[in-house]
């Protein structure tokens, strides 16, 4: 089958040591679904992926884990899907990636498309959707049936893949006020256009612009940036009893003493957590996208693809990651079969 990917013997790690590869084609057993690939979406994780140290024994390395394909076979111990199916989903970053012809993946982290999409706006939505699903209905425990509405939530770095997904499911959803940040004009608009009720720019002062607007507090934050450097405003902003929930890795010690007075919570999410160590609620990650795909059928939430690269192969690849590593695209990044 063909897929794109890093030679065993790749001398770099930039962008151009993607290259064509011809492999052999898996086979489904268990509970996974073999999967045809008809686009994958890009993501940060894929250029730290791209800079790791090649598979051990000579093997060559493929990314990607943002997919939307058709299900042409299913293991044994498959129960919620056919082949036939239309499938999305962001799978294990244990296993081979999805920038392949075919695919494997565990029908408990697979989605049923939603009906009214195409793959490239179902391929945008896996990795954004569950990371800020699981942020702020299951790290910062945001009520899902409407119990927080009116509440507000502050977005820190709200025009890329998973904050442009969590102004809409917080809208949607959890009905809550939401205040986004981004810095260029464009980016604003983008937030503005997806729910936002506030947006603010993260390099001025944040505390002064949401006092300006009548926020001096907030209830939760979802920060997508820097946490070290956000981490001190966060804690001046979050309310008594609030929580934070930070995707990015800390370069040193976060000072969490700072939440200590306010009895705040801070929380880490880890979207591939649940794949990673094979935790028994696996399956909420099949529920979660089915729920996304029902919001996006229902006309309340809706796929964020900005760019989208036609033609399977390393080349569209190779831009696609040059556009993710710049770290100034809005919404998603996709490329179709």
């Amino acid at each position: 089958m063909k897929a794109i990917g890093i030679s065993a013997d790749a001398a770099g790690h930039g962008a151009d040591a993607l290259v064509d590869l011809e492999l052999a084609a898996p086979a489904a057993d268990g509970q996974d679904l073999l999967v045809r690939i008809e686009a994958v979406s890009v993501n940060p994780i894929d250029i730290k992926m791209r800079s790791a140290r090649p598979h051990a024994g000579g093997q060559p390395r493929v990314l990607g884990w943002d997919a939307a394909g058709t299900v042409v076979a299913a293991g044994p111990r498959v129960s919620l899907f056919a082949p036939g199916d239309r499938v999305f989903y962001a799978g294990s970053i244990t296993r081979p990636g999805c920038n392949a012809e075919l695919h494997l993946v565990d029908e408990r982290l697979t989605g049923a498309m939603p009906a009214s999409a195409g793959f490239a706006e179902a391929a945008a939505l896996p990795v954004a959707s569950l990371a800020a699903w699981e942020a702020l209905f299951e790290r910062m425990h945001v009520s899902a049936t409407g119990n927080d509405a009116g509440k507000n939530l502050l977005v820190i770095g709200a025009a890329g893949g998973v904050g442009s997904m969590a102004i809409q499911l917080a809208k949607a959803v959890g009905q809550l006020h939401v205040i986004a940040t981004a810095s260029r004009p464009e980016s604003q608009a983008w937030c503005r256009e997806l729910g936002a009720d506030i947006v603010v720019d993260h390099r001025a002062d944040l505390v002064a612009q949401l006092a300006a607007n009548g926020r001096p507090a907030v209830d939760f934050i979802l920060c997508l940036s820097d946490t070290d450097r956000y981490f001190p405003v966060m804690a001046k902003l979050i309310k008594p009893h609030g929580h934070i929930c930070a995707l990015v890795e800390s370069r040193s010690p976060l000072p969490m003493n700072d939440l200590r007075g306010k009895s705040a919570s801070f929380s880490w999410e880890g979207m591939f957590t649940r794949s990673l160590h094979a935790t028994p609620d696996m399956l909420e990650q099949h529920r979660i996208l089915n729920r996304v795909a029902s919001l996006i059928d229902a006309g309340q939430v809706r796929s964020t693809v900005k760019h989208c690269f036609n033609g399977f192969n390393a080349a569209s690849l190779r831009r696609a990651h040059a556009l993710v590593e710049a770290g100034n695209a809005i919404g998603k990044v996709v490329v179709t079969a």
